[in-house]
């Protein structure tokens, strides 16, 4: 009986040991999931800014329906343009590249657009901070 007991013991044991391998298995997997998806979106940002540029200054309406498909699906995958021109200067979501005349401490121009992955910053924006002398 004590026997039956231990082996029954261990087989719970073992199968507990299992059962937390697996969830342990399935997270690291949705991590590798969400990194390589993250380090995928960083490189294909630049050729969105490419496009973005070429449609400023070529007016071309299959350029344009190109740019907004994408633009499209990159937000149904989760990124979202940051919006922070007049906004006040968040060292988390930006990099100052330089002070410039405007009311101070708050982004006067965006050098380059900064993106947000399912609320997490996926690319800090390159902005112009105001330095307060207007």
């Amino acid at each position: 009986m004590a026997k039956k007991n231990l082996q029954e013991e261990q087989l719970k044991r073992a199968l507990a040991d299992y059962q937390n391998l697996k969830k342990r298995v399935e997270g690291e997997r949705l991590e590798f999931v969400k990194y390589v998806l993250e380090q995928f979106l960083l490189k294909l940002l630049p050729v969105v800014d490419d496009l973005e540029a070429a449609e400023a200054h070529i007016k071309d309406q299959g350029l344009t329906l190109a740019v907004d498909k994408l633009k499209t699906i990159l937000n149904e995958e989760g990124v979202k343009e940051m919006n922070l021109l007049n906004q006040v200067f968040d060292p988390k979501l930006a990099e100052c590249l330089e002070l410039a005349p405007g009311k101070k401490d708050q982004v006067v121009s965006v050098a380059q657009k900064g993106y947000l992955l399912n609320d997490k910053v996926l690319r800090p924006a390159r902005v112009k901070v105001g330095k307060g002398d207007l």
